[in-house]
């Protein structure tokens, strides 16, 4: 309408020059609206070329018409109401618009799909890096115990004779690289007043530290040979891997004192404070990506067909846990081959699941309750929620892997460990009647849950660990329920693989079993007389 006014206005004003002015509107060859209007000249009969008015009102002319043009393609493109807005292709607008704006937020999916898999190729080249690591870090300790391993001495009789039953007593059998050291066989330890380590759940000579106090207690037939007649310590290759592949020096003074103190017993059977913690010892390895985490175990007061031997495992990465896996005895697990695959009813969630008395006790999968499955009618016997306690991911320890609710088993009996909204994040802990799963009695702690890696329990005292990824980590902090009390502690602690996530204690055994990176260790202890 705008770009008509105007050419009105420029018709009145050409009307001073003429009499009369004529306008016409019609469609062009691209079917656009054009305007255009003439006036007689009333003096001449031609437009003479040269005439100096004609060249001006031409130029008004077509400034008038660019401007109507730029004009009219305005209003086409709002959609206005000029002389093309009513037309069909305004009304297809709005579909054009919709069908825009499902474009864009398909394209912003694809945007988020798209940053979601970055960060996956990121988290996935940072994990790869990492075991590129653990793999060197692997290669560089196999080097270093291949090149450290204990001598061989002169050519003599042979391992035969050092193997003979009235050699070595019963008690001795576990130290046999440290009695030749004893009896004087050169060569058979790197340096004089040190052990190879003991073999695991033996005992060595009683008394002092000295070689010479050992000697003179050992029978006849460990007299002390003549060196150059000493013989030769020729173990049998895979007996010598098993040895070479935890063998550590240490002090003779030190490992008497620590094996004597440290070791369950009938002089120490009873309960006290834990005031330390050995290295870990491996005992077999996962070998695939689902055991990274796990939980392996061992049931401290077994039902009949079951004994202490019998070993259990559970590898936990993925949604649908159910696998529970028996062996005879742990070196069939150190091998890979189950006696028995039992699948639960119900998945499990977590590493938080020990074995007591014939069951299972875990936590089933997106939920707060604890359930025991019997081990020889293979059912769930009970199940009992645990009020409050949160899960899946709500309190969990530091590591992560949904370890909000922790079973663990002591002198005692059976525990949980958890936390809930009441509580803060605190730790707070329940005793549980094996049978019914009923809560007995409940403590809550001054320790936060995520502020440590993992727990366990010890004659009814509650013991956390600082970290799960550091190399040299401490037992942090210790509750005792006797007391309600809590303590600082700062008792070493080695994550030797760097990923432990899960940790409990076995009183039958007084060892730690834990996994830790694909790995199956336990940890010797030592607790304070009572």
């Amino acid at each position: 309408m705008l770009g008509a006014w105007l050419l009105l206005w420029g018709s009145v004003a050409l009307g001073g020059r003429a009499d009369t002015a004529f306008l016409r509107r019609a469609h062009d060859g691209s079917g656009h609206c054009t305007y255009s209007f003439t006036v007689a000249s009333p003096v001449e009969a031609a437009c003479p070329e040269a005439a100096g008015g004609a060249p001006e009102l031409r130029a008004e002319l077509a400034a008038l018409a660019a401007r109507l043009s730029r004009l009219e393609s305005r209003e086409r493109a709002a959609g206005g109401s000029g002389p093309r807005g009513a037309e069909p292709g305004g009304a297809r607008d709005p579909q054009r618009a919709a069908a825009a704006s499902r474009l864009e937020a398909a394209y912003a999916e694809l945007l988020r799909a798209k940053s979601r898999l970055e960060e996956e190729k990121g988290r996935l080249e940072r994990e790869k890096e990492e075991l590129g690591r653990r793999l060197e870090s692997s290669a560089q300790e196999i080097s270093r115990l291949r090149a450290a391993r204990c001598p061989p001495g002169r050519e003599g009789p042979g391992r035969d004779a050092l193997r003979a039953p009235a050699k070595v007593s019963p008690k001795e059998n576990g130290h046999r690289c440290a009695l030749l050291q004893w009896e004087g066989a050169p060569g058979s330890c790197p340096k004089h007043g040190h052990f190879c380590e003991q073999q695991p759940g033996t005992e060595p000579p009683e008394g002092g530290g000295s070689r010479q106090a050992v000697r003179g207690r050992l029978s006849p037939a460990h007299a002390v040979p003549d060196p150059a007649a000493a013989p030769r310590w020729e173990p049998q290759p895979l007996s010598f891997q098993e040895l070479q592949s935890e063998r550590t020096e240490v002090p003779v003074s030190r490992l008497l004192e620590e094996t004597a103190l440290g070791r369950p017993g009938k002089e120490d059977a009873g309960c006290g404070q834990l005031v330390w913690v050995g290295e870990p010892v491996v005992l077999g390895r996962a070998d695939s990506i689902a055991g990274k985490y796990g939980v392996w175990m061992k049931d401290p007061e077994p039902v009949p067909p079951f004994t202490r031997d019998n070993t259990w495992r559970v590898d936990t990465v993925g949604t649908e846990v159910r696998q529970l896996f028996q062996y005879e005895e742990a070196e069939q697990l150190a091998r890979g081959y189950p006696a028995k695959v039992h699948i639960l009813p119900r998945p499990l969630e977590s590493t938080g699941a020990v074995i007591y008395r014939g069951g299972l006790f875990f936590q089933p999968r997106q939920s707060r309750s604890v359930a025991r499955y019997d081990l020889r009618g293979e059912t769930i016997t009970a199940e009992r929620e645990i009020p409050g306690a949160g899960y899946h991911g709500q309190y969990p320890y530091s590591w992560g892997g949904y370890t909000d609710i922790d079973l663990a088993v002591d002198e005692t009996g059976l525990w949980v460990i958890y936390s809930t909204e009441k509580a803060r994040g605190a730790i707070v802990l329940s005793k549980l009647d094996p049978e019914t799963l009923e809560i007995r009695r409940t403590w809550e702690t001054n320790i936060r849950k995520r502020g440590v890696a993992n727990s366990f329990l010890i004659c009814g005292t509650l013991y956390t660990v600082s970290s799960y990824s550091a190399p040299n980590a401490t037992v942090n902090f210790a509750y005792d329920t006797a007391t309600g009390t809590s303590r600082a502690l700062g008792i070493p602690f080695e994550n030797r693989f760097r990923y432990l996530s899960m940790l409990d204690y076995n009183p039958a055994e007084r060892r730690l079993f834990a996994w830790d990176s694909f790995n199956m260790v336990t940890y010797p202890v030592r607790l304070s007389r009572a």
